[in-house]
């Protein structure tokens, strides 16, 4: 089921390509169904935290009713920021997904280990390198273009 969702992450995070962001894309998963999802905007809105997770927990947070997404697993495409981060624990998401690790600003592995800090009340589940090729060639694809 990872390979199902993260794909469906890939979709939007084309689409935040094609919008000209870098290209993030996210879902939340409750209950064998998406519930949330996101695209990388912070350009287009001129909003910082309009990352693609962000979003995607907003929207889930708006359907389910409830900030607290206990039973939810979110699917990115890379890994979260510290900010995405902090949303994910606050958030009390079960489980995190993502793509590959982003070596520059990684909240959950690569800089830092946030998401599963033993200092904090809740831990979140990590599991990382789904479709992880895909994900990589995405973004290389976006900043080759750029340069």
């Amino acid at each position: 089921m990872h390979d199902l969702f993260m794909q469906e992450a890939l979709s939007l995070a084309r689409q935040a390509a094609e919008a000209g962001e870098v290209p993030v894309g996210a879902v939340v998963v409750a209950a064998g169904q998406v519930v949330g999802r996101g695209a990388n905007s912070p350009v287009f809105t001129h909003d910082p935290t309009a990352h693609a997770e962000i979003l995607a927990l907003r929207e889930a947070a708006r359907a389910s009713g409830n900030y607290r997404l206990e039973n939810a697993t979110l699917y990115v495409t890379l890994e979260p920021c510290v900010m995405c981060a902090g949303a994910l624990v606050a958030a009390r998401i079960r489980t995190l997904v993502f793509g590959t690790r982003d070596l520059r600003f990684g909240g959950v592995r690569s800089k830092f280990r946030l998401a599963d800090s033993e200092i904090l009340n809740h831990r979140v589940e990590i599991v990382e390198g789904v479709l992880a090729a895909e994900c990589v060639e995405l973004l290389q694809r976006f900043f080759e273009a750029r340069r």
